[in-house]
């Protein structure tokens, strides 16, 4: 049989996710819509480095 490997990104969802908990959290404690939108573009920063710093190099 051939080894057939995940070619597929799933990137996409730990982006997703830290967009969205960013802004939730935001939302949360300040309750402000700047806050909000500021908690949520750090979120999405904060997933970008997670992804690229640890899970890129990972070997499943």
């Amino acid at each position: 049989m051939i080894k057939q490997e995940n070619t597929k990104s799933f990137d996409w969802v730990y982006y997703v996710i830290g967009l969205f908990f960013g802004g939730f959290t935001g939302a949360v404690i300040s309750g402000s819509f700047g806050w909000t939108i500021l908690s949520a573009i750090l979120g999405f920063i904060g997933s970008v480095i997670f992804v690229k710093a640890i899970v890129e190099g990972r070997e499943y």
